[in-house]
């Protein structure tokens, strides 16, 4: 017997009606007067129309942390570590109200934000509670793809249950997420990852939005291109400078241009103008390697500032490893020059790297082969790469449907 749907409110924002579930097409191909048109139109109708759902958990850790501890609630909390080098993990919503955001340093937020109360990360805890949201997303489908502890990918063009309709599928997924852990998720429904993905920021917190094939393109014409997947803070500067902006800026500018200036990536960039995008959701997709990387505004060759910058960079990058549950065991550093002369040194330990001091360790010597930095350095960037399979009950991260 189908047991009843748990009620709860959400707001929610729909950019036209829900996609049909059998539909395989996006109608008539349109007529365009040259040829370049004709193969962007091509390029459209040539996709296969996917249900995608990205499910993004509403301030996750801050809200776990809420969960267990009330007298949290409704104040202003930071998942991190507080001291002098510290650096924010997690915003509850209430902090964010001051413009505290993660990956800040720990004195920003706190400048930001005077009575901003600190909770060490229980890691463990949140895993946990990832697990149950993962065993919920495979009721409906086996095509799901964590992107981290908090959101994940869903293809349900074919779910489980046999629903057929991605809203009703996303609806279903978030009552039971806040029936079974207390926590809520906001949820983008579209026919591919990079509109479902933009969708599901929409109507934070707890919010659903709908993009439909028909009007997936004027949707992203309305964004800033800062906001799409696989344009970072130096490309969106870039762009910026040359005038474009919004997703209209983007699409507004040829082939020919973005290739000048962007190089291999002007097509994928093209596409996304489009609201074309052709990445398959692709379930338990193990990461290769996990770090970060900081450019300087200036470009830095006192060893003193170098170490200080590459400690910076390993808290990023950790945090990040300690997120995904991995281990490894090979230390990884680039070093971009002045003159954008790029190289890496690696090194391989017979076990895991422990934690954080000896990654740190291991960067450091790295760098101090490379010293002194005559041509002076404009980026520096530490990974974890020799990735292990996480244990059973580690949870990288989530994926949902249309």
């Amino acid at each position: 017997m189908q047991q009843a749907r748990p009620k709860f409110t959400a707001r929610r924002h729909e950019v036209n009606r829900p996609i049909a579930p059998k539909r395989r097409d996006l109608g008539r191909k349109p007529c365009f007067a040259n040829a370049a048109k004709r193969a962007i139109a091509q390029r459209v109708n040539d996709a296969p129309l996917r249900k995608i759902i990205h499910i993004d958990m509403d301030a996750f850790y801050a809200s776990v942390e809420q969960r267990d501890f009330p007298e949290l609630r409704g104040k202003p909390l930071a998942v991190g570590y507080g001291e002098a080098r510290g650096v924010v993990a997690a915003a509850s919503y209430e902090a964010r109200r001051y413009g505290v955001r993660s990956a800040m340093p720990s004195v920003t937020a706190k400048r930001r934000c005077a009575d901003l109360i600190f909770m060490a990360p229980r890691f463990d805890v949140y895993r946990q509670v990832s697990n149950q949201i993962r065993a919920i997303f495979h009721d409906y489908t086996p095509h799901v793809e964590p992107l981290s502890l908090d959101e994940a990918y869903l293809d349900v063009t074919e779910d489980l249950k046999g629903i057929g309709i991605a809203t009703a599928i996303a609806e279903e997924i978030r009552a039971r997420i806040l029936a079974e852990t207390g926590l809520t998720a906001s949820a983008g429904i579209s026919y591919n990852k990079f509109l479902a993905k933009l969708a599901s920021d929409q109507n934070k917190p707890n919010g659903i939005c709908i993009v439909t094939p028909a009007r997936g393109p004027a949707f992203v014409e309305t964004l800033p291109v800062k906001r799409f997947h696989g344009v970072g803070p130096k490309t969106a500067e870039k762009m910026a400078a040359l005038g474009i902006e919004t997703g209209a800026d983007l699409k507004a500018r040829s082939l020919d241009f973005l290739t000048h200036h962007f190089g291999s990536s002007a097509q994928y960039y093209h596409d996304l103008a489009r609201g074309i995008c052709h990445r398959q959701v692709r379930a338990d997709r193990p990461s290769k390697s996990i770090g970060a990387e900081r450019t300087f505004d200036i470009d830095l060759a006192d060893p003193v500032d170098l170490m200080t910058e590459l400690d910076r960079v390993s808290v990023y990058a950790w945090n990040r490893v300690e997120r995904s549950g991995a281990q490894g065991r090979t230390v990884t550093l680039k070093v971009k020059y002045g003159d954008f002369q790029t190289v890496t040194r690696a090194r391989s330990m017979p076990a895991a790297v422990a934690g954080r001091d000896e990654f740190l360790d291991i960067g450091k010597a790295l760098l101090r082969a490379l010293l002194p930095a005559e041509k002076g350095i404009r980026l520096l960037g530490l990974t974890l790469s020799g990735l292990g399979e996480p244990e059973p009950d580690r949870l990288l991260e989530l994926p949902l449907p249309f």
